[in-house]
């Protein structure tokens, strides 16, 4: 990730508004969570219990996603939906390479093999186009990642996976929040895996969910979230013992109530705060428009993103990353291509458009704390040139 510590301004630099460097992530807390957390360590429970439950029930409500089970991280989260999609040894699971390491690792944990596939230049985002002739015997599924929050071209993924009769799961770390073509992310495909990690625009701390669209596999994910036993229907006999018979593998995945009520706080006021974040992104995309340098991404109308970050793709991006660090701004790569990695099998695909996109993209700061005169700011510096 990139680094978001705060350095000293270059003597005779522009200063920004309020003498603070600008990162590119701060991490939201609600005021109301002290209180909430609080609560919880006074009742000394702080494990899975009624806050987790009320947790997921406003993640549905209020966000639209079907079936939320909130887990310890958006990695489990990607991890159990493997294994409740029955994907393991000789598999195959077609993905991008734009994305955080996780998304591969979690292939590679259930004895499976990564596929990459080509993205679309003008988003980060997995081509459609470039799935179909990836697809062999062993592929088992398609896993969309929503780069930076934006979705992917998901009814021309689900086509491909509804004719090769394929499961798809959205890497959805990045996008609470995100619309597509109506649906919320988290409503459309057979599983969506989100995270809620610190510097997420919702965070419980370290967290994640997963939304499985089929109730019985919705039940699995929950009973398989904790060791594989039924919490309902696993009752305290009278010596003090739950009677379960174990059937398959579970994990200890879940969320903890301590987490949840930072979660709650942090819903507390959520489309508001993405309200004014779709601003700032509007405030940019105005800003920063027909600047030499500066290529867009795309951008369709059938879809919001939940605005994670804030990227273009740009030349000379070494220097537009140093006069920006200068002038009191980060400015950074986030993530790379992973298909390099040793464990994904050591060398770079033929990939061109991903090529392409490690040497060019950029993003500049979005969180909750930034304001409209440091976006100005921001903007007047990118504008004067690198």
């Amino acid at each position: 990730m990139a680094d978001t510590t705060p350095m000293p301004l270059v003597a005779g630099a522009n200063v920004p508004p309020g003498g603070q460097y600008l990162p590119l992530f701060t991490t939201y807390v609600n005021p109301s969570a002290q209180e909430r957390v609080a609560a919880v360590l006074q009742s000394t429970f702080l494990s899975e219990g009624k806050l987790v439950k009320e947790f997921e029930t406003r993640l549905s409500a209020e966000l639209g996603m079907v079936n939320p089970a909130a887990l310890n991280s958006g990695t489990s989260a990607l991890h159990l939906a493997l294994e409740v999609a029955g994907i393991g040894a000789g598999d195959e699971v077609i993905l991008a390479p734009q994305t955080f390491i996780a998304s591969a690792l979690t292939v590679v944990q259930v004895g499976a093999t990564p596929v990459f596939a080509d993205i679309q230049y003008n988003t980060g985002n997995i081509d459609p186009a470039d799935i179909e002739h990836r697809i062999t015997p062993r592929t088992k599924a398609i896993m969309a990642v929503h780069w930076g929050g934006y979705p992917c071209d998901m009814a021309e993924i689900k086509a491909i996976a509804d004719k090769h009769n394929l499961v798809v799961i959205e890497d959805a770390a990045h996008s609470p929040g995100a619309v597509y073509q109506g649906r919320p992310i988290g409503s459309i495909s057979d599983y969506t895996c989100f995270s809620f990690q610190a510097i997420k625009h919702l965070t419980t701390g370290d967290g994640g969910a997963l939304c499985a669209l089929d109730p019985e596999k919705a039940r699995e994910v929950f009973r398989r979230r904790w060791f594989g036993i039924d919490r309902a229907n696993s009752p305290m006999n009278e010596v003090g013992e739950r009677e379960y018979d174990l059937f398959d593998v579970g994990y200890k995945y879940h969320l903890n109530d301590y987490s949840a009520a930072l979660g709650l706080a942090n819903l507390d006021g959520f489309h508001e705060r993405m309200t004014r974040r779709r601003a700032l992104v509007q405030q940019y995309n105005e800003g920063l428009q027909n600047v030499a340098g500066i290529t867009h991404f795309e951008r369709k109308a059938d879809r919001e993103s939940a605005h994670w970050l804030y990227g273009f793709h740009v030349e000379n991006r070494l220097q537009f990353i140093r006069t920006l660090k200068a002038n009191g701004i980060a400015a950074s790569v986030v993530h790379d291509g992973i298909d390099n990695n040793t464990l994904f099998g050591s060398k770079r695909m033929e990939l061109s458009n991903q090529r392409r996109f490690d040497e060019t993209q950029i993003h500049i700061p979005l969180h909750d704390n930034l304001t409209e005169e440091q976006v100005d700011y921001i903007i007047t510096t990118i504008k004067q040139g690198w």
